[in-house]
């Protein structure tokens, strides 16, 4: 080969490269929300969409446009999703995991390893929240720490049938197409992964865009930073649950709740909360303060809301994942 002609195939070769790494982006967020979905973890769907990239490319003379883009991507990231999830576990959440404990009896123990526990994702990194107002609600819905540890309980064929067809809105036709099954076959696998759902996906939760939850969510926020447990009590619902990955350990109702807060838990004492968006629901970035005018990551809060109150505070004590969603890794005031 020429030196010209080598120079004509590099070239080919890194404009063919741009091509596919542009069709990918237009398709990134989706993709990862498939793979989040089926996963549990944020860092795992990113490395399952970086493996859809380099099999996409590696594959890419078998493509030539037989079938759609977002469909061919699609079944390389189930596929590689699949691979990933040949071990027995299962991500989980600390309440699947064992009773609560009353807070007298209260102690973190020893953490577990982070691929035992669902964990948080922001959620521009999932989902398009400029959608339709409608589309991103069904989308939310399919991102509650619930709904994906639910989601654990399906074999991969039931789980993509449900998140292809109910959430990503595809037809039975394509579905079949993607997983080399016939339209009967996905339709039954989709009627099993529903009345599994029913049994474990947990309660509604009401929508972040409701003027009420906004209300709720800026009360809670006066209370903790300011630290008034009086105050906090009250947004409680009867039955909440507190939860700290990577811990198992999960406490229930509001007097376990504050007497954690008043125990243990004071080292959230003088913290300050910076608001996300994650899994669907509000969250913040919990900082703990660390010197005057210093604050520093700490976990990141996951707070759910149902009836007009806090029915679930999950603390992700991984301090590391404060860059995921943007947050600084510093509070400094004068």
């Amino acid at each position: 080969m020429t030196a010209v002609n080598a120079q004509q195939t590099t070239a080919q070769q890194a404009t063919a490269q741009e091509s596919l790494d542009d069709l990918l982006a237009a398709h990134r967020t989706e993709l990862m929300g498939f793979c989040y979905r089926m996963l549990g973890a944020g860092s795992e769907a990113e490395d399952a969409v970086q493996e859809t990239l380099v099999r996409a490319w590696s594959h890419r003379d078998g493509f030539e446009g037989r079938s759609a883009v977002r469909s061919w991507l699609f079944k390389i990231a189930h596929n590689v999703c699949v691979d990933m999830l040949r071990s027995p576990q299962r991500r989980a959440r600390p309440m699947e995991l064992g009773p609560s404990t009353p807070v007298s009896d209260a102690a973190l123990g020893p953490p577990r390893t982070e691929d035992t526990f669902v964990q948080p994702v922001a959620d521009e990194r999932v989902i398009d929240t400029n959608a339709d107002p409608a589309d991103v609600a069904v989308a939310r819905d399919s991102i509650r720490l619930a709904f994906v540890a639910a989601l654990q309980h399906l074999p991969p064929q039931q789980w993509a049938s449900l998140i292809l067809c109910e959430v990503l809105r595809w037809k039975a036709a394509e579905v079949a197409e993607l997983l080399e099954l016939s339209v009967a076959a996905v339709n039954s696998s989709l009627q099993r992964a529903r009345a599994t759902m029913a049994t474990v996906r947990g309660e509604p939760l009401e929508p972040t865009l409701d003027s009420g939850h906004q209300s709720l969510i800026r009360q809670y926020v006066a209370a903790f930073e300011s630290y008034d447990m009086e105050r906090l009590v009250h947004l409680l619902r009867n039955d909440v649950v507190l939860s700290m990955p990577p811990f198992d350990l999960w406490l229930h109702g509001p007097d376990n709740l504050i007497g954690w807060f008043l125990g243990e838990g004071i080292v959230c004492k003088d913290g300050r909360l910076l608001p996300v968006n994650v899994n669907g629901t509000a969250g913040f970035g919990n900082y703990h303060r660390v010197a005057d005018g210093v604050w520093e990551p700490f976990a990141i809060q996951v707070i759910e809301v149902g009836g007009g109150k806090i029915t679930g505070h999950h603390n992700f004590l991984y301090p590391e994942m404060f860059a995921d969603f943007g947050l600084p890794d510093r509070i400094e005031e004068p």
